[in-house]
């Protein structure tokens, strides 16, 4: 039978479908519309799970700050090109208009939620495997300030929430934790099996220098305390003024931090290096 123009459209405004595979699916429903569109769903999801296995290393961070609480996700895709698709950022603001209304906290929820068939669908149109793959929420009370910064590219942002002060220097600390990545508040908090391993790689550094042990204990103490403030958010150095720490901006502020979050895009994911050939001919699968 003839396939109209107005169906095949009406179905491509459902699903987001390439016209092409709206078309074919039309024609193999015999023009049955619902038909059609439970077709496109299952190839969607065969898809979906055909495609998983491949790496999504890019994408978008989405944020929001509701009543009592702040939250980020992490959208992954296969390519910068794909993050950038009009039909991703749709469903990021999709996946943002979620956690505005929805206080979630663990990622599962998230994937089992209502955004799971939007998800599977837009593997199919994009041609990619597209996963929610982390998210951060930070809970807090109405008296303290919150601080939300996402760089201007979606792919970095952080969460500060904060007593005293105000927005401005909730901000300009969830900025600082974007620049810096601190991984505690203060040095008393660093991650006691991490700071045995960095110091067990500086006393390997020192007795291969040869010195005295004296001398080598105090360059041991001197890396530590190096690190230490490096990685501590209250030591390190503020991202606005060099000249002053965290702890001495929050000081001038009468302010003090109650928690922070930091997410950035394919972090701690690996990713194999292949030539061009092989990546046009792994979009072809």
């Amino acid at each position: 039978m003839e396939i109209k123009a107005a169906q095949v459209k009406e179905l491509r405004e459902m699903t987001g479908v390439a016209m092409m595979d709206c078309k074919k699916a039309l024609v193999e429903c015999a023009g049955d519309l619902e038909k059609a569109l439970d077709l496109l769903r299952s190839n969607s999801a065969l898809k979906a799970e055909k495609k998983s296995s491949r790496v999504a290393a890019d994408g978008i961070l989405v944020t929001s700050i509701s009543d009592d609480y702040a939250t980020m996700v992490e959208i992954n895709s296969e390519t910068d090109f794909a993050a950038k698709d009009a039909n991703f950022l749709a469903f990021g603001e999709k996946v943002r208009d979620y956690i505005s209304n929805n206080k979630i906290t663990d990622i599962e929820v998230l994937n089992e939620s209502i955004l799971e068939e939007d998800r599977k669908t837009l593997v199919q149109t994009i041609g990619e495997n597209i996963q929610l793959r982390r998210i951060s929420t930070v809970e807090f009370k109405k008296d303290m300030n919150v601080g939300l910064y996402l760089h201007s590219d979606s792919k970095l942002a952080s969460i500060s929430i904060i007593n005293g002060g105000n927005e401005t220097v909730a901000k300009d600390i969830a900025m600082h934790v974007s620049a810096f990545n601190p991984l505690c508040l203060s040095e008393e908090d660093i991650d006691k099996d991490l700071l045995s391993r960095e110091r067990a790689i500086y006393e390997n550094q020192a007795k291969e220098s040869g010195k005295p042990q004296e001398i080598m204990d105090k360059m041991v103490e001197g890396k530590v305390k190096r690190f230490l403030s490096e990685v501590s958010l209250l030591s390190q150095d503020f991202v606005k003024d060099s000249e002053i720490t965290v702890d001495g901006y929050l000081s001038q502020n009468n302010a003090e931090i109650v928690s922070f979050s930091r997410l950035k895009v394919g972090e701690g994911i690996e990713v194999e290096v292949k030539d061009f050939a092989e990546e046009v001919a792994e979009q072809l699968k």
